[in-house]
């Protein structure tokens, strides 16, 4: 499978304003790419690029005063394969765990594990641990939480989506991300492009997304608490914590986000062959 995908936004900053972007695919994934992933920016600026701590691919720039474009387009490959399920993974005892695993099973800015644990072992210490555990919470985040652009809120922490009710699919990942680690199950919040590529198309414009992983049988699985169903297509841009770790952009002063566009769309093999005879047309001519 051909999958293309990429953004345009647009940032207006009163001053100039140092900016740290995630906006390239995970590293993970550069092998898969059929064309080359460049960040672009429609004004002159310096741009440095460098690996976190968590091993995504960052960007540090400065961006002038005024508006300034920030655009990518890439095609990339996929197996076209949905996500994997393995119902007999299993959790790990604490003392079994890496030690980059560890972090995970900690609270962070958006996942306050501090408000959720007697929630959370009150309503899932019953289930079965390991991949059952992790599939009953997302059953339960999905079936508790309205999906809504209109009740985004930057601030909402996962104690805030259990109780509000209402969110957008950071919030879903929040909640869930916070349940697994109160349970002892390390889980991580991922952030990438997902396209309505084998589902029917959402009405809604398309957007990053928000999922996260479980860490389980020595492996990352991925898991999707709002959709809660496998999906395909799914590119890897980061992960983190928690949404802090992964935002597509962090300023260091006044910006405001004035366009947002994001493109991901599965690329049909007539529409290729279509080309291609457009242009043996063409050359004849």
């Amino acid at each position: 499978m051909r999958i293309r995908a990429g953004f345009n936004l647009t940032y207006e900053c009163p001053q100039p304003i140092p900016m740290l972007l995630v906006l390239e695919i995970h590293p993970s994934r550069r092998v898969d790419l059929l064309t080359e992933q460049v960040i672009g920016f429609d004004r002159p600026l310096e741009a440095r690029g460098y690996i976190d701590a968590f091993g995504n691919a960052c960007t540090r720039i400065e961006a002038p005063a005024g508006r300034t474009i920030i655009s990518t387009n890439f095609e990339i490959y996929d197996t076209g394969k949905s996500d994997v399920i393995v119902p007999d993974a299993v959790q790990h005892d604490i003392k079994e765990l890496p030690d980059d695993v560890l972090r995970f099973l900690l609270g962070s800015r958006y996942c306050d594990t501090d408000r959720l644990g007697d929630f959370a072992w009150a309503n899932f210490g019953d289930t079965t641990p390991g991949w059952g555990r992790v599939q009953a919470i997302c059953n339960f985040v999905h079936d508790h939480i309205a999906f809504s652009y209109q009740a985004a809120d930057p601030m909402r922490t996962a104690y805030g989506a259990l109780t509000d009710r209402t969110g957008v699919c950071r919030d879903f990942a929040h909640l869930a991300i916070s349940l697994c680690r109160c349970m002892n199950i390390p889980a991580r919040y991922c952030t990438g492009y997902l396209g309505d590529i084998g589902v029917p198309p959402a009405q809604d414009p398309m957007d990053f997304s928000a999922w996260f992983q479980a860490y389980l049988s020595g492996h990352w699985f991925v898991f999707d608490a709002r959709h809660n169903r496998p999906r395909i297509g799914r590119i890897l841009m980061a992960t983190g914590c928690d949404a802090t770790d992964v935002a597509i952009s962090t300023s260091f002063g006044a910006s405001r986000l004035a366009g947002f566009e994001v493109v991901t769309e599965e690329v049909q093999a007539v529409n290729c062959k279509s080309l291609w005879e457009v242009r043996c047309i063409t050359i004849d001519q």
